[in-house]
């Protein structure tokens, strides 16, 4: 058996992660093409619908939940995701604390690193191995917590592609579609005018403020997008979203990435999506204490405390809140970070 050193290891690593980022858009595309998913066509019905009933007619058949809602959540995951149930205990006990502040409120998933809507655990050609990293991401097995970087890679070339010009308008569309799909199951009503709060946790901020525009032509009503430590673009979307709130924690050394990698949010460029938001008052950049991006410290942990005592799970859980409510004005405004 030939020995092969950490630097071919490496290299190998770093062809396959080259790989997967060509492979990255073609789902999109395929799901464009009709080839798989959903169909487009859908999505371009909805837009042209007149009514509600028109406009759920769309839709395929599903049981409704009648409950009345004053408003909705919709929550995308970070890139450690593998469907729209997240199996991380932090992010469960934070959906579930947002329920009982706003009883009024309804809280739901969408995951957001496939337009088809596919869990990777599940009807995919590679599942078994989804399911294999998976176990060994939350058991803490050392090769299963390799196999788990895989995950993230494979969500973060998803990100980049909603992020891209090219075939970013392709998949934020489809990200919309399966929101809006989520919205009426949930019992939503088009055209009403009901408000809808998207949160994106790290990746999924970027996804949540691609998708807003489309969200916001199916539904009808406003659109606030969140983004918790979210690695952003300076995507048109910014422009189109009611509000956008871009909450970072002190220590939080990811959500600055889209900050470097995306020339979009230099201050040189006055006249790009992000600046112009910023300057017409509709973004807001708001730090939330000292917390990392996730893990101990981050904003979900339940341990480490803030300044005033509470835990920046609570601070975190609190913030969001607020924005919903629309009691938001009281929010610090920060310098890009």
């Amino acid at each position: 058996m030939i020995p092969i050193d950490l630097g071919t290891l490496a290299l190998i690593a770093l062809v396959a992660f080259m790989i997967a980022g060509a492979l990255a858009p073609l789902e999109t595309l395929g799901w464009w093409a009709g080839w798989y998913g959903d169909e487009v066509d859908a999505a371009e019905a909805l837009a042209e619908a007149d009514t509600e009933r028109a406009r759920e007619a769309i839709y395929p058949a599903f049981e409704r939940d009648d409950r009345e809602y004053a408003r909705f959540i919709v929550y995308l995951s970070g890139i450690q995701s593998v469907s729209d149930a997240t199996y991380v205990g932090r992010e469960a006990q934070a959906l579930e604390a947002l329920r009982e502040a706003l009883p009024d409120t309804a809280v739901l998933e969408v995951f957001p690193y496939s337009v088809t809507n596919r869990a990777l655990t599940g009807q995919r050609v590679f599942s078994a191995f989804w399911r294999w990293a998976l176990r060994g991401k939350v058991g803490q097995r050392r090769l299963g917590q390799i196999a788990g970087f895989v995950i993230n890679f494979r969500n973060l070339w998803q990100v980049g592609v909603s992020a891209d010009r090219r075939y970013g308008p392709y998949y934020n569309r489809g990200s919309a579609q399966l929101i809006v799909q989520s919205l009426v199951r949930q019992g939503y009503r088009l055209g009403s005018g009901t408000p809808v709060t998207l949160v994106g946790y790290s990746g999924g901020g970027q996804v949540a403020v691609g998708a807003a525009p489309f969200v916001k032509e199916q539904t009808g009503g406003p659109v606030t997008v969140v983004s918790l430590g979210g690695v952003l673009a300076a995507d048109p979307g910014l422009l189109e979203a009611d509000r956008v709130y871009h909450l970072y924690g002190r220590r939080d050394g990811v959500q600055r990435l889209g900050a470097l990698f995306f020339p979009g949010r230099w201050p040189v460029f006055g006249y790009s999506p992000w600046n112009q938001a910023r300057q017409r008052g509709t973004l807001r950049i708001v730090p939330i204490g000292p917390s990392d991006h996730t893990g101990p410290g981050g904003y979900l942990d339940a341990d480490a405390r803030a300044s005033d005592g509470r835990s920046y799970f609570q601070v975190t859980v609190d913030v969001l809140a607020a924005i919903v409510r629309g009691d938001a004005d009281a929010l610090p405004v920060a310098q890009a970070p």
